[in-house]
């Protein structure tokens, strides 16, 4: 697979007229008017995009979402849900235990990401994609694969309702191939990050240069504290969350 990433503008995107189209007909509905004479998208699909944004938005609307106190990570909800709005990376550094895997999704749905695109959330094993999806899906009150879904290699259980979306490291590399910009996702949160396999590499090496092409994308990287210094460099300085870990008899 190729790493070379040709040029957009989607710098605008939040703010432009296509606003409450999914993400994918409002990219091409931006290049379009861009260009003087670029063919109008099919009004069909126009519709349809629109109707299921309008769709993710009203289960948007409905979704409760609270944070257990037991977790250290829900001590900085705030603070992390504020550098999301103002950087594009936010590395997570916690322990076992400390909540950020479970609970980072939500932090995501609670800043208002997931409509327009889907928050992707990576695992480093199949079995962890399908556990953590279960959990967040029942801390929403949900049904496993509506709101949150996962996919692995041979199963998909996500549908045009899930807002987040659990999948392995190799999995999203395999989605690139298709969507070079990962115009499906609002949010890419790379798990455990300091287990430092060749598809983690390669990913994140990924994500770095696309985050120049895509300004409104967002990216977190969670990893344990011993790594936190050289992910943060990794992306321009990017701000950290240290987030203490539970400690048991």
């Amino acid at each position: 697979m190729s790493a070379s990433i040709p040029p957009a503008n989607t710098d605008q995107l939040q703010s432009h007229p296509v606003d409450g189209l999914m993400r994918r007909e409002a990219i091409a509905e931006m290049r379009r008017l861009s260009q003087r004479n670029g063919r109008p998208l099919d009004e069909t699909r126009l519709a349809a995009s629109r109707a299921r944004y309008a769709r993710r938005q009203s289960l948007h609307a409905t979704l409760a979402i609270n944070y257990p106190e037991e977790l250290p990570i829900s001590a900085h909800v705030e603070e992390i849900r504020g550098l999301l709005m103002r950087h594009q990376v936010v590395i997570v550094a916690g322990e076992t235990g400390s909540g950020k895997t479970t609970q980072l999704p939500k932090i995501c749905l609670e800043a208002g990401f997931g409509i327009g695109g889907s928050i992707v959330h990576t695992q480093p094993r199949r079995l962890a994609a399908r556990t953590v999806s279960s959990r967040i899906a029942s801390e929403l009150g949900t049904e496993p694969g509506d709101v949150v879904g996962y996919a692995v290699r041979f199963s998909d259980q996500t549908g045009e309702q899930t807002l987040v979306k659990l999948v392995t490291d190799g999995l999203l590399l395999t989605e690139i191939r298709s969507d070079r910009f990962l115009d499906a996702y609002d949010v890419v949160i790379v798990d455990e990050a300091h287990e430092r396999s060749l598809n983690i590499d390669f990913l994140l090496g990924y994500l770095r240069r696309l985050l120049a092409r895509r300004r409104d994308l967002r990216v977190i990287v969670t990893s344990a504290t011993i790594d936190v210094k050289r992910f943060a460099e990794y992306f321009g300085g990017a701000p950290v969350v240290q987030v203490s870990g539970r400690g048991y008899p």
